[in-house]
């Protein structure tokens, strides 16, 4: 099986993998893979995880989106944010859920809706990561 290199750029950091076989990544849509020769093009990524396999391990990361390039020999991930499994703060991410979760129980609150749910959604993403 070809490879292929992976560069991931957020606003913090930028990451490269080398010889990667398969990526899959959360599309809008729903979840698509990627391979050696795939079609070229540009898709918009939604909060969820992304795996990352090489012929000697499989990488796990969480993301609140973005967009992916896929070219002829490199896949480039533009993202708002990404944590590795091993590297999330899962007491962070577990009081970012509660906060959520109060917020959301608490009618007296003003709150706008929209980024309460993506808040919940992004802090159960990275709790469900962090366990990979």
């Amino acid at each position: 099986m070809e490879a292929f290199s992976v560069e991931i750029v957020t606003p913090i950091k930028i990451l490269n993998q080398e010889s990667v076989k398969y990526i899959r990544c959360p599309g809008i849509d729903g979840s698509f893979g990627i391979m050696k020769k795939h079609r070229e093009g540009v898709f918009a990524l939604d909060i969820g995880e992304i795996k990352i396999e090489t012929n000697s391990e499989t990488e796990w990361y969480s993301t609140s989106g973005g967009f992916v390039e896929i070219g002829s020999d490199k896949v480039e991930l533009l993202l708002e944010s990404v944590e590795k499994s091993n590297e999330i703060d899962v007491k962070r991410a577990t009081e970012a859920l509660e906060r959520a979760k109060n917020r959301k129980s608490n009618p007296q609150e003003k709150i706008d809706s929209t980024r309460l749910e993506a808040s919940l959604t992004r802090a159960m993403n990275r709790l469900r990561v962090s366990k990979k």
